[in-house]
């Protein structure tokens, strides 16, 4: 499947160098350190996938000693001029060598998954977190619902693709982010929970939690559908 990653880009990547928290994002964040502080042990952690560094400082500031890891070196420049003292490391596509071997307690993978494209890539990359994990080390992976293609949120909208809604798992997909100045639709791949759970058999893992965060409505974000459909899936996972 031709896939193009919108973030391998000098000018999405200055764009998302600024998000932080915003509106629909919020959810993805909220309950983390909940989840972080119920299923983790020990401090060391890689940020998979980790872009402009965002999560990668959400980590650090709730005390884990985390290596930031990406493809795309425009967005690890922006990560960088934002963190001088974070580690980053720009790794080529599906190889996690240049790692040494090294263990973390914790992977933490935020939307990256979103962003590859194939059952074959995302099989080899599983593998490899897997084979990354300590003994009793857990995988912590964010990723879109199908639902955030079909509706509109505080954040994004889909309103110009109605194709979305006859996409089947690992169909492209397009959204709009509305939180940045970069207007150009962001182009994803739809994985279903079932499609993932294949994967995570297939990889030596298995499910200790999922989670779909809804919206509250004393938050202070005007949100549209987040109160009723959860926009994200969140996912703790453990080796088998």
């Amino acid at each position: 499947m031709e896939f193009s990653n919108v973030y391998e880009d000098a000018e999405r990547a200055e764009a998302y160098a600024k998000l932080e928290f915003p509106g629909t994002y919020y959810l993805a964040y909220r309950d983390l350190p909940e989840m972080l502080t119920k299923h983790i042990s020990g401090t060391g952690a890689l940020d998979f996938g980790c872009g402009a560094g965002r999560s990668t400082r959400f980590l650090r500031d709730r005390g884990f000693d985390v290596i930031g890891i990406d493809i795309s070196a425009d967005m690890l420049g922006k990560a960088r001029e934002m963190d001088a003292a974070g580690d980053y490391r720009l790794i080529p596509e599906g190889d996690l060598r240049l790692l040494d071997g090294a263990t973390f307690d914790l992977v933490l993978s935020m939307f990256t998954f979103d962003n590859i494209p194939t059952l074959e890539k995302k099989l080899q990359n599983f593998s490899q977190l897997a084979a990354s994990l300590k003994d009793g080390g857990k995988i912590v992976m964010v990723v879109s619902s199908p639902e955030i293609y079909l509706h509109e949120w505080a954040s994004f909208t889909t309103a110009a693709f109605p194709e979305n809604r006859h996409a089947r798992s690992g169909d492209k997909v397009k959204i709009i982010m509305k939180d940045t100045n970069d207007q150009r639709p962001v182009e994803d791949v739809m994985w279903s929970d079932a499609a993932y759970r294949d994967i995570f058999d297939r990889t030596g893992l298995h499910v200790l939690e999922m989670h779909q965060p809804l919206g509250r409505e004393e938050e202070p974000y005007p949100w549209i559908n987040e109160t009723r459909i959860s926009p994200w899936v969140m996912y703790v996972l453990g080796k088998k």
